[in-house]
């Protein structure tokens, strides 16, 4: 129901031709607490406790808020920069006025820890087990961090020539600094966790008997471009992706001339073309195939590009690279939305042609190992254990089947430690039982008053272009608190006192910060007084036995 100036009406109306009355002489109902999953936990990837590290913060507790997240996630500081945050898109908030802004909060409090040089608690015990994780990258620091957590030695052999993955050589300085990364790799080293290197493994199963390790994480990434054949003139001036932006990160200086085309429209062809526009082109356009609803680049990644002179050509596919420019044909969409050409050309100049059509994982390594099942570029695993058809060795990130985002990597190696925790002491997990979720048509929301979202501010889109500093700022610490108390604490008790002040029957006793309430049943009436007024669906009326 809407009111007279449009604005939504929260307030529910009771039906009285249909309703029953509320309270009888024989209790036929009665109030319980509970605790229900929020939407924001149930979607981060990384299983964080979103609610309660932001209670935290609510309540002036800002290192105890970070201990809370690092449980589950060891980089808030990269996430809160990188991540694309499922978890604000599953807000319940953003029916009421606009979701929180979970990132940027996780981004304050991973900042704090570097500021304040927060470290994590050295592990209490040695398990004398030794676990060898292949790459250094989001999954396989995130699985080293929680393994040595529990007390087991780590070691991490890596290709590159420093660690983070495709963290460092894979994402533009401008989203990510490096001495972000470096602080939050650091304090992972610092539990005892080794690293080694400029180390290509070729024989997994000889790397793992020399160095006698119980148990193998693989957790290498994308780091190959997919190649795609097209005809042309001088092969000199394509070049892939991946390549390019791991070289800028390395500190070279590619030359690529005043045009630039990038061919893809996932989120590294954003980030090729956007970098491309900081080393010198004038010029930076991207060509992809399908529509601009079907890019596969989030929205946000398009919209950044486009404020920094990108221009995007959709419904186009190169045919032809030349010396001074490219041949694209027109595509048109056929009713099931796959692309077609049209046999209509276009010339478009360009010095550099940067492939960006996705990547694949770098597995070729692992194809002589007895009993690993792969699909193209992927292992094969148990859904369940991330464990491979090979006792012992388990993978996950961008090796695995999944979507490959950091995020994504980060929850895959904390499920694998746990994996690889149970399966070196013969311990079975049990499945986790999720409690019921709660969604915005369960809370009642007449304590919520209208609070807009805390904007981070951002580099002009003129100034962005000039170097590598970063675009994005992060939150004070009033906004970081401000944004926090935003959260609607969905499915669980926040001590509003509401059900105190709201029972007729005084039947609500309060038992102290911290420990929430509990009924007195021989007062209460089952009026479900205490129920409808609790903003935040934390307490439900059950049938009397």
């Amino acid at each position: 129901m809407t009111t007279t100036d449009g604005q939504l009406d929260i307030t529910q109306l009771p039906d009285l031709a249909e309703g029953t009355g509320r309270v009888t002489p024989v209790r036929s109902r009665r109030p319980i607490y509970v605790d229900l999953l929020p939407p924001c936990n149930n979607a981060c990837p990384a299983g964080e406790n979103i609610q309660e590290w932001l209670r935290l913060i609510k309540e002036g507790q800002a290192e105890a808020a970070w201990r809370q997240l690092t449980r589950d996630n060891p980089f808030p500081a990269i996430h809160g920069r990188v991540c694309y945050h499922p978890c604000e898109v599953a807000c319940n908030r953003r029916d009421l006025d606009s979701a929180v802004s979970i990132h940027s909060v996780e981004r304050y409090l991973g900042d704090q820890a570097i500021e304040n040089d927060w470290h994590f608690s050295k592990p209490r015990n040695n398990t004398g087990y030794r676990v060898l994780i292949i790459g250094a990258g989001p999954s396989g620091l995130s699985a080293a961090y929680h393994l040595a957590r529990v007390g087991h030695e780590v070691e991490i052999h890596d290709a590159g020539e420093k660690p983070g993955g495709m963290m460092r050589y894979g994402i533009p300085e401008y989203r990510l600094p490096r001495d972000v990364v470096d602080a939050e790799i650091k304090r992972v080293e610092d539990l005892g966790v080794k690293i080694v290197l400029n180390h290509s493994v070729k024989d997994l199963l000889r790397e793992q008997r020399e160095g006698n390790f119980d148990a193998v994480f693989i957790a290498v990434g994308a780091h190959l471009s997919k190649r795609v054949e097209i005809p042309s003139m001088d092969a000199g001036k394509m070049v892939d992706a991946v390549d390019f932006l791991r070289n800028v990160a390395s500190g070279e200086k590619p030359k690529i001339g005043r045009r630039v085309a990038v061919y893809g429209g996932g989120n590294t062809a954003m980030d090729a073309a956007r970098t491309a526009r900081r080393m010198g082109a004038e010029e930076a356009v991207i060509i992809y195939r399908r529509s601009q609803e079907q890019m596969p680049a989030h929205a946000e990644e398009l919209t950044d590009a486009e404020q920094e002179g990108v221009k995007v050509h959709w419904l186009r596919t190169i045919n032809e690279v030349d010396a001074d420019d490219i041949e694209v044909e027109i595509m048109e969409l056929d009713e099931w939305g796959k692309p077609h050409g049209t046999g209509k050309f276009e010339k478009l100049p360009a010095d550099t042609v940067i492939m960006a059509v996705g990547q694949v994982a770098d597995t070729g390594f692992l194809h002589s190992l007895p009993g690993l099942q792969f699909v193209n570029d992927v292992v094969q695993v148990d859904p369940t254990t991330l464990m491979t058809d090979v006792p012992g060795i388990f993978a996950g990130g961008d090796a695995v089947p999944s979507e490959r985002t950091v995020t994504v990597g980060t929850g895959h190696g904390k499920k694998a430690a746990k994996m690889i925790d149970a399966w070196l002491n013969r311990r079975r997990v049990l499945p986790t039982v999720k409690h019921p979720g709660v969604g915005f048509d369960d809370l009642h929301l007449w304590y919520f008053g209208d609070h807009p979202r805390s904007i981070q501010s951002e580099l002009d889109p003129s100034e962005r272009v000039a170097d590598f500093d970063e675009i994005v700022q992060g939150l004070t610490e009033d906004q970081a608190n401000f944004e926090a108390r935003r959260c609607l604490s969905c499915g669980n008790c926040f001590e509003c006192d509401g059900c105190l002040g709201a029972c007729p029957e005084d039947a609500v006793i309060k038992l102290g910060k911290g420990h929430r309430y509990r009924f007195d049943y021989e007062k209460c009436t089952g009026c479900a007084t205490c129920y409808d007024q609790c903003p935040a669906h934390a307490i439900e009326m059950i049938a009397e036995k």
